[in-house]
């Protein structure tokens, strides 16, 4: 049997000396009474959560069940908000249900901190309706579920097509990154700034494994991570191609290095320099259509999807084509430790059913996890999010679980080295290569 992480190891042993495993939770019927909390550290999740609860009580009022919802509204970064659920998860004082993104629920899966949801699952009628991608990267590396998605993600290339249709340059979809690159250089020659930003470093954090490096290696048809094993590949064609890939765009200054190894690098590059067009080229998700780029996001363009278009991921290597990746989304888990589980799960299946979900999606700028909802208002009036949805089924899905902070860590370590000049794309790849395999344990490897 693979051996956990020390922490995993030490997190289960003490939840099952307690008796506080998902197998042992202590679940009320979902008929109540019951009484649950639910955290959100996002301003317009609480919001909109807000407005929801009160229905949801009075649709389980009409089915003669009694359930209540507490919610706490703690607006956190995302980094602290992790933080305090794990402590609270590790204390046993964490909300019934946690609204999360994907990462944390393999971490805290793993650990044992969370409700198993299989048999929740294989009763309800609305898990048929959710695409397969969902659920594939819903599910963990030991086969269960342990969360439901609410909401999925397009990871593209956003571009301001205004501005290079100003600048006389081809909007039209690269087919490889050489033919992207020569427009890149195009743009630069006109601006002489540097013309497009993906995460890269240790500044940008997780982001630059899960929003810069990992969408650009997932298509390179070279394996990752293998989800039936759950090993890590650390030397490959695709990984090596993925590192020369960002130093040959720092050799010829089409990143901004400087920001790039500067604290926020997202404020100088997406919150600035894309907004005022002077970076038109930037690797997002769908959430930038909200969080970013939106009327009330961080960084405003007026009448954006007129003046913003998508790209697909061009082809990095020989054999391969463009290509959209599947960025997941938050999902819905539930406490192992729930004195109410049976009520928790009524009430996240609640939340992803049509009305209740048209409504989130839409509020957040996230693309629907499941079938049924693309005619229902406000989603319905929704065409970037539509949009997103319809090129799901065929998105790629990269894999990923325990583990990959680790391989995180790595892939900023050495995408560091190559923006300070300390080293190549090959020699990037040979450090990231040695990282993994002195941090992670052995048995996460592939041989």
């Amino acid at each position: 049997m693979k051996r956990r992480h020390l922490v995993a190891l030490t997190t289960a042993a003490m939840l099952t000396a307690a008796g506080l495993t998902s197998c042992s939770a202590d679940s009320d019927a979902a008929d109540g009474p019951a009484k649950i909390t639910i955290l959100e550290y996002q301003q317009s999740r609480a919001d909109v959560l807000k407005e929801l609860i009160p229905d949801f009580e009075k649709a389980m009022e009409a089915k003669g069940k009694e359930i209540t919802v507490e919610l706490n509204s703690d607006i956190l970064p995302d980094g602290d908000v992790n933080t305090k659920l794990t402590q609270q998860l590790h204390a046993g004082t964490a909300p019934d249900v946690i609204d999360t993104g994907g990462s944390n629920i393999t971490g805290w899966a793993a650990a044992g901190y969370l409700l198993e949801l299989d048999d929740y699952l294989k009763d309800w009628d609305g898990w048929d309706t959710f695409y397969d991608v969902s659920r594939d990267r819903a599910r963990q590396s030991d086969g269960h579920h342990y969360s439901i998605p609410h909401e999925a993600s397009l990871q593209h290339l956003f571009v301001r097509a205004d501005v290079l249709d100003d600048l006389g340059i081809d909007t039209s979809q690269p087919e490889t990154w050489d033919d992207l690159i020569d427009r890149l250089n195009a743009v630069k020659a006109q601006t002489d700034k540097a013309p497009i930003v993906i995460p890269a470093g240790t500044a940008w954090g997780d982001g630059t494994f899960t929003e810069g490096f990992l969408p650009i290696v997932a298509g390179t048809g070279s394996p990752l991570y293998n989800s039936d094993d759950g090993t890590w590949t650390v030397e490959s064609k695709g990984l090596t191609a993925t590192f020369e890939l960002y130093d040959e765009l720092v050799k010829q200054q089409l990143l901004p290095v400087k920001d790039l190894l500067n604290p926020n690098p997202w404020e100088p590059t997406k919150y600035e320099a894309f907004p005022a067009g002077t970076m038109p080229v930037a690797a997002q998700g769908t959430w930038g259509w909200r969080y970013d780029w939106g009327p009330d996001g961080s960084a405003p363009i007026d009448d954006v999807q007129d003046k913003v278009i998508t790209w697909d991921y061009p082809a990095l290597v020989d054999g391969t084509k463009p290509y959209s990746v599947s960025g997941g989304g938050y999902n819905y888990a539930v406490n192992a430790e729930s004195e109410h589980a049976d009520a928790a799960v009524e009430f996240i299946k609640w939340l992803s059913s049509d009305e209740a979900l048209a409504k989130q999606l839409a509020v957040v700028g996230a693309a629907s996890p499941r079938e049924g909802i693309s005619d229902i208002e406000p989603y319905a009036s929704e065409p970037t999010l539509l949009d997103a949805e319809s090129k799901l089924t065929n998105a790629i899905a990269p894999p990923t679980g325990e583990g990959s902070d680790q391989v995180s860590q790595a892939v900023q370590h050495a995408t560091a080295q190559i923006l300070t000049g300390d080293a190549n794309g090959k020699q990037a790849a040979k450090e990231f290569a040695n990282e993994v395999r002195e941090f992670l344990d052995p048995s996460f490897i592939a041989e």
